[in-house]
This record gives C-alpha cells, structure tokens and sequence, in this order.
C-alpha cells in the first residue's frame, strides 16, 4: 500500500496540468476495487477538518445540505445489493445524521459503515444506523452528545446543562453567588438549557431506535441493550466530546465489528482511497466530497461551490 508521502511523491512528479485527473482517476480505481472486493455499492464522504481547521466548521461538519450528495451519489446504483459507507467526519448536526440514515435505509436493506479514521459525534450516530462497522486500529468513534451553537461556537449539550445545575447548586447554596454566575447565566438565553435537554433526548432516542432495528434487531433483548448502547455513547461521563472510542470498546457495548486488517488488499484500497482524500483537500478549495462507486463525485467547495460530475467506470 502506497503510503501518504509515496503518494503525494507520484502526483509530483505528474505534470501539473494532469494532477487532478491522476487524483480522481486514482481515487476512481480504489472505490472501484473496494466495491468488487465486497461486492457492494460504495459511498465515500470526506471533510477536510483537519486539513482546514481554518474554515468555519458549517463547511466541513455533517448539515442538512450534505443528503444531496448522497442522492447524487446513489443514483444508478443495483439497489439489490448491499451499501458499505465510508465515513471521515468530525460530526454535526443529528438532524442531518437523521435524514441520512432514513434515507440510506429507505433504499438500502443491508449497510455496513468503515471508519478510515475518524467517524465522531453525528458520524458515530449514522454508524449506529448501520447493521456492522468495520474499524482498523487507528480508528475511532466518539460520544454523541449533540453540540449546541452558542455565539457561533459549537458547546456540547451535556456541558449547557451541568453548567446550569451547577450554578444552581452553588446560587442555593450561596445566593451571593448569585452576581458571579450572573455572565454566565444571561449568556445561556429564555431556552437554551431547554434545547439542550430536548437535543440530548432526541439523539439517544434516534440511536435508540437504530440499534434496536438494525444492528440488534436478531438479539432477544434488543429493547435493553439498545438503551444502553445509546446511554453510553450519548451519556456526560465520557469527559471529552472528542473521546476516543475505539473498536475495543465498541465491543464491548457488543456492536457488530469487524476488523480492517481481516483483509489485507481490503485494507489497503480502503487507506489510499483515504490518503488521495486528504491530499486533495490539502491542495484544492474542496472541504468536503461525496465519491461513488459508480463513478459519481459530489465535491463542496470554500467559498460555496458544489461540483456533481459522473464519470464512467
């Protein structure tokens, strides 16, 4: 498997015109492998979080907007046939993890989801939707506690609500305490702690749902260990809505995971396929895409530019 520097080494030495077209071509040739190999549609969606952490991160988040490039992506598509999506996110908006999910599965009665990397918040919500996921080592999902935007900055939900009852138990305690959390109270808006509370509900109900008829819907308990699933992907103890919640774990909350190095030529399409990603978002405007096994690119561009192109495998 060509590693990341080996690759940016071969598109270097491409004349510059045709780099973009070696990128695509090669990127084109990986999905097409992955799909024989596991003889499925495939789905690649890829942000460019780290490569841009200086874009607003509406950009390079899961949104509302993104289940057009999935409807691109799926169209032509044998819908007899199982999907394996490929995530790299740092996560969003559960709403849009909603809509996707509902309608991967309103076409799909079979989805596995992989995790290159990183698959966290909303992206570990749609991996839940699914019936298995495959992880290497290196991968990891995260807590699903939603992220509220306060003064256009993400805070996670779990956060909102301590902060209060913990300015309430210290005002109870102490009212003249009561000038000090002052700031901080008035920051949090007439509903804030109200949306946060009815955001952590909804996410743990979706989840919920999910596991309960997917990925556990042949366990005789599926009702129990679905709510605990979603407790503990969704719960405040993890400390760190950026935690890393790696396939060991995951087992143990016994989700359906297979490892990536179970096989091996799998294994290395699946990280040059991840590896091209990266290096074109080091190197174009792109912040987010949606790539095809049939040969369909959805690519979302900063400032705001959606390119849809279909190529022929």
């Amino acid at each position: 498997m060509p590693s990341w520097s080996d690759l940016l080494d071969e598109l270097d030495s491409q004349d510059p015109g045709s780099r973009g077209e070696f990128i695509s071509n090669k990127a084109r040739q990986c999905i097409s492998r992955i799909s024989e190999i596991r003889n499925r549609n495939v789905l690649y969606y890829a942000s460019s979080f780290l490569q841009k952490p200086q874009i607003p991160g509406l950009y390079t988040t899961i949104n509302l907007e993104d289940i057009n490039g999935f409807m691109a992506g799926i169209r032509g598509h044998d819908f007899s046939k199982g999907l394996l999506l490929i995530f790299h996110t740092p996560g969003g908006q559960a709403e849009a993890a909603h809509t996707i999910v509902d309608y991967l599965r309103s076409k799909f009665s079979d989805i596995d989801f992989l995790v290159p990397t990183y698959a966290m918040s909303a992206g570990t919500m749609i991996a839940l939707g699914c019936d298995r996921i495959i992880m290497g080592r290196q991968s990891q999902l995260g807590p699903t506690d939603p992220q509220l935007i306060v003064g256009n900055r993400p805070f996670s939900a779990h956060s909102i609500v301590d902060q209060f009852k913990e300015a309430k138990e210290e005002i109870i305690n102490n009212p003249e305490l009561a000038h000090a959390w002052a700031p901080v109270l008035r920051s949090f808006g007439p509903a804030l702690i109200q949306e946060a509370q009815k955001a952590i509900s909804y996410g743990q109900t979706l989840v919920k749902d999910w596991l309960r008829k997917y990925m556990f819907s042949k366990h005789l308990d599926s009702e129990n260990l679905a709510h605990l699933v979603s407790e503990h992907f969704g719960g405040s103890h993890h400390g760190s809505h950026g935690k890393r919640i790696d396939r060991d774990e995951a087992r143990q909350q016994r989700l359906e995971i297979v490892d990536l190095e179970n096989d091996q030529e799998f294994q290395e399409e699946v990280l040059t396929l991840y590896h091209l990603s990266t290096i074109t978002f080091d190197q174009t405007s792109a912040v987010k895409s949606v790539l095809s096994s049939n040969g369909r690119f959805w690519i979302k561009n900063f400032p705001e530019e959606v390119v849809v192109r279909s190529t022929k495998t």
